[in-house]
């Protein structure tokens, strides 16, 4: 009888914290090397895509899940907003600062989803969707 107690005690608290299923998409911290490029990667994919003469780059981060699939596949919750720097003169996004609050000032939400393969250092831009 103890043996069952004990054994039943054991599932009991194992249900009580119960991992998330394999494959299933988990939080990952913001500031994970991942996550930061996975954010860099969306960031130049929404700029190649837009129209707008001004770069975007990340203001923050909401959210940050990933998931294991051939690879790792980041779902990303961010807020991109525009530089003072122009498409045309190719700067690092690192070294653009964001339009002060005014006219040309615009913030974008924005879901992105990048798919990596760690060993083979290839990671790409899979969907993203931006609204003002």
């Amino acid at each position: 009888i103890t043996l069952l107690f004990s054994v039943s005690g054991f599932l009991y608290g194992q249900s009580q914290t119960t991992p998330s299923k394999p494959g299933s998409a988990e939080h990952v911290s913001k500031n994970d090397p991942g996550v930061q490029k996975a954010v860099k990667i969306s960031t130049y994919a929404f700029n190649n895509k837009s129209n707008d003469i001004y770069l975007f780059k990340a203001s923050s981060i909401d959210d940050a899940q990933k998931q294991v699939v051939k690879g790792i596949k980041y779902f990303l919750e961010v807020k991109i907003s525009r530089t003072v720097c122009r498409k045309t003169d190719h700067p690092s996004l690192d070294n653009c600062d964001f339009q002060p609050h005014g006219k040309l000032h615009q913030t974008f939400r924005c879901h992105f989803e990048v798919w990596g393969i760690p060993w083979l250092s290839w990671m790409k831009a899979t969907f993203f969707l931006c609204l003002p």
